[in-house]
């Protein structure tokens, strides 16, 4: 199904496992490239879109048509529906030339894409197509994580069920470029040993090396597109087309990922919750990205991530309750929703985090948070 001239609109879908560095990618394209006709779509498992917000703050003069948020599930399963809704009520703005989609770090690019052939073999055509599929991988964490694993599988005659491995996989196998990021945490030799295995399981794609998510906008935009005939004629990749993982009612996916958050008001203390994360934080937690304050800095909301082993708090942006009288009133002015979640005490101050993981304790993490709260404040 190799498209010569397409007058449809392109959409780029960016996929990759958690905190591989999609939403890195996705603002330095943002900062970098021209946005004219430009929309987003977020995707988030948890019930708090934390890239949404994130992508929000790159930059307030950024010209992008409109941002779609899906959270609490993802557009492979649970949010395909309204996923494909979405995508078909942009495809009729007259505003948008491409959207760019970032999905979450669980989402199986095959069932997205089966999205797009069965609404193309429907009698109601969208005006818009797949072009390519994007996958980042952390170039560390495959070395260090999942290598091994990845070995095996490929020397494996029958598939095994659904575990972590396999999506890894799946997302590498289902796409037309791959980035290979975080290059600056490993040697040369290793980025080697893991190009090679990648290599062994989607010979087709093209790799961009890259560290922090730096690629010229041009390659994702006008790159490699994405070819149906190669997907299709691959029997391993027929399979993970066919494959089911839909959320169950307990929130868990096929691969036994759930995700739950921890929201308070009251400040951290930074010496506590920094000890939290060096000797006491959960090997099960997969991937954790929120907002974060320190009794410490009044002024400043810092952003956590962890995925895997790698975990780090940042200073992002200035709390709104924090800026001055005027600023403050001019803020909440043109932007009446940051009231939705104000305090009277603590203003838009909050802790607010989203954890996923596999067999964890919820109510031993959330204990553990709960001791690192500061007194008195």
């Amino acid at each position: 199904m190799k498209r010569k001239i397409n007058r449809k609109k392109p959409v780029i879908l960016i996929t990759g496992y958690l905190g591989s560095g999609k939403t890195t990618l996705l603002q330095g394209l943002l900062e970098n490239g021209d946005n004219s006709g430009l929309a987003l779509i977020i995707n988030d498992m948890g019930s708090v879109n934390v890239d949404g917000k994130l992508i929000k703050n790159v930059d307030s003069s950024q010209k992008t048509t409109k941002m779609v948020e899906l959270q609490n599930g993802c557009i492979c399963c649970s949010l395909r529906e309204e996923f494909m809704y979405q995508i078909e009520e942009l495809s009729k703005d007259q505003r948008v030339d491409r959207i760019l989609v970032e999905a979450s770090g669980i989402s199986n690019p095959a069932s997205i894409a089966e999205g797009f052939l069965l609404s193309e073999a429907g009698p109601d055509d969208l005006s818009v197509y797949l072009h390519s599929i994007i996958t980042v991988v952390d170039a560390d964490r495959i070395y260090n994580e999942f290598l091994g694993e990845m070995e095996e599988q490929l020397q494996e005659d029958e598939e095994e069920g659904p575990d972590i491995i396999n999506l890894v996989m799946d997302q590498i196998e289902f796409c037309s470029t791959i980035i290979l990021n975080k290059c600056d945490l490993i040697s040369t030799a290793r980025i080697d040993q893991v190009i090679n295995t990648i290599k062994q399981i989607q010979p087709e794609a093209g790799i961009i090396e890259t560290t922090w998510g730096k690629v010229d906008s041009r390659l994702i935009f006008d790159g490699k597109e994405f070819d149906y005939d190669k997907v299709m004629n691959s029997s391993s990749l027929q399979k993970a087309l066919l494959r089911e993982k839909h959320m169950d009612e307990s929130g868990t996916d096929g691969y036994g990922v759930s995700s739950f958050v921890y929201e308070e008001r009251k400040a951290f203390d930074r010496e506590k919750f920094m000890e939290l994360l060096e000797d006491n934080y959960p090997e099960a937690v997969i991937r954790a990205k929120g907002y974060i304050w320190f009794s410490d800095d009044l002024v400043h909301a810092q952003l956590f991530e962890q995925a895997g082993r790698n975990a780090s708090v940042s200073e992002a942006t200035s709390w709104v309750a924090a800026l001055p009288e005027e600023e403050k009133e001019e803020i909440l002015r043109n932007y009446p929703d940051v009231l939705e979640d104000w305090d009277e005490i603590y203003g838009d101050r909050m802790n607010q985090i989203v954890f996923i993981g596999r067999d964890y304790d919820r109510e031993d993490m959330i204990t553990a948070l709960n001791n690192c709260i500061a007194e008195g404040v």
